[in-house]
Parts: C-alpha cells; structure tokens; sequence
C-alpha cells in the first residue's frame, strides 16, 4: 500500500532538513521535498535518499499550491533572516498555510514561536517570534481536519553564527547581552531535533493534532551555566551585561530586536508563561530527550 505523504517546507534548511530525517528513519510517510532550487545539490542529495523533490518557493506563490497537491501532511517553517523573502514572515506563513488548505493538505504543522507583543502587552514586539505567532490564528481559522504547532528553541547553532562570541574590549572574548546573566530563562537545544516533534506529531494527530502547541527544550539555562559549561569544556569565555540604552547603541543591524528579545526572555522565558506545560508535551512525545548544550558544545565548539 502507498504511504501519505508529508511535504516538508525547508527541507534543506536547519529545521525542515531534521524534519525530512526523522521521517525517513521512522518510515511511516513518504517525504515530498518542498525547496526553492530543486537542482541543487542539498535537494539533489535528499532525492538520492528517496524523497521526491519539487519546487515551493515562497517568494513565488504559483508554485505552493501546486507543491502541496496529494500531500496527506505539511510542515511549514519560514526564516526572518532570508534575505531572499522580502515579505514579513507573516505573510509568508499565511500564503503557506492557504496553499495547502487549497491544495488539500489534512494535518498541518506549523514552526511558530510564542506572541511576545501579546504576552508583554505591547512592552516587547521581537518580530522574528511574533511574526511567526501571527500565523497561528490563519493555521486554527483555515480549517485543517489536524493542525499542530511546534516550537524550536534558540539554536546551539547560534553560538558559531550569528551569535559567534566576541572581543568584549577589555582582553576578555564572549558575549555582550541586555539580560542578567543569572536569569534561568533561556530554553537552547538543537533545532535538527525539532524533526522528532513533528513526525510524531504528525503519527499521533488524535493526540496533538487539535492546535496543540509543542516546544523542544533540551534545558532551560542562564547565561552564566552556558558559560560556565563552555569554560568547564576549555573555553575562557564571559559575559558582559549592557544597560538597555547602551545595547540599544550597538553598531550592529537589529540592536534593538535582539535587546528587547533578552529583555523578554527575562520577564516571560524564551518560550513564555505557559513554557512547562509545552515542554512537557514534547517530553512526552519524545521521553528520550534531546541533545545536551554540553554534549553538542563538545562536538561542536572546540578550545583553541
């Protein structure tokens, strides 16, 4: 008998691609892969494993629709920091969401973060979370017979990107932040792993299936325990908290995003009020956990 098939939006990127192999291994759906570039050679290589490859792009809405057609289930993820999307992630997730109602899709899972303008009152907005937030009542109003909606913690990954430790200007190397460097608020883990919660999520939708909002969380640190872990590992890292105007007053695009992002985390965690109840459904989906901050670190953030 033929299998479902799930199409998995990204799937060459960070989130989709776990979610591709964690469908593979498990077996239970045939996986249709969704990419801007059907020929290149990430999407070339997940062909070569069995996937059926397609072009979805989101910066040309003819092709969704068509992407999605026959497809039993979707995953759906966007990236604020594309620079090849000039449309808000709102809008981006909306003409997703829309395409694979139109084109049939029966259980949608959508990669959100939590509403931080609505959890503030309006004290914080951080876009790249409540841009995606905004999409959750398309994703409810559309009419999927199961939706799903899974969170991704703040990435291992970020800490050799986008959040490479730097010269702090007075002989030490590590991170400037607008938080206390205390506040055990900060959920990490690995984003490839995100792959886990949705394929089971897409196996048990009469359980999590009725607009059931899942986090992954391998711990919930402070900014010194991950120093203290990288340190313990042979780093000499530290950190250095900014008051908010002078953060605010760094030279680097997004200051103020990422100020008020940490400002967040402090009063309302990474993941928000409601962050254990969300965590525990993802632990139960997946009792074995998820990579360590420790053990990814030591594989991936060498001394020297």
């Amino acid at each position: 008998m033929a299998k479902n098939i799930v199409a998995v939006m990204g799937a060459t990127g960070t989130q989709g691609s776990g979610v591709v192999k964690e469908l593979l291994a498990r077996g239970k759906f045939d996986v249709r892969v969704l990419t801007r570039n059907p020929n290149s050679e990430k999407a070339q290589a997940l062909k070569s494993q069995g996937c059926e490859v397609v072009q979805g792009d989101l910066t040309k809405p003819e092709t969704l629709e068509p992407a999605f057609k026959g497809a039993y289930g979707a995953f759906v993820v966007t990236n604020f920091w594309d620079p090849a999307t000039s449309a808000s992630e709102t809008a981006q997730g909306t003409l997703a969401v829309k395409a694979a109602k139109a084109a049939g899709v029966q259980h949608l899972v959508w990669s959100t973060l939590p509403n931080c303008k609505a959890i503030s009152q309006g004290k914080y907005e951080v876009i790249h979370f409540t841009g995606k937030a905004l999409v959750d009542a398309e994703v409810a109003a559309a009419g999927f017979r199961y939706h799903t909606f899974v969170e991704a913690p703040m990435y291992y990954q970020n800490f050799i990107g986008m959040m490479t430790p730097q010269p702090l200007g007075d002989g030490r190397t590590g991170w400037v932040i607008a938080m206390s460097p205390d506040s055990k608020s900060v959920h990490v883990g690995d984003p490839t792993e995100l792959g886990r919660l949705a394929a089971r999520a897409l196996e048990k939708p009469e359980t999590v299936g009725q607009g059931h909002h899942i986090s992954q969380a391998a711990e919930t640190v402070s900014w010194n325990e991950l120093i203290a872990t990288l340190n313990g590992q042979g780093h000499n890292f530290a950190v250095n908290q900014l008051p908010n105007d002078v953060y605010d007053s760094l030279p680097f695009p997004g200051a103020v995003e990422f100020r008020e992002m940490m400002n967040y985390f402090e009063e309302y965690t990474y993941f928000g009020p409601d962050a254990e109840n969300k965590i525990a459904l993802a632990n139960t989906l997946c009792p074995e956990g998820f990579t360590s901050f420790a053990d990814w670190a030591s594989r991936n953030m060498k001394p020297g």
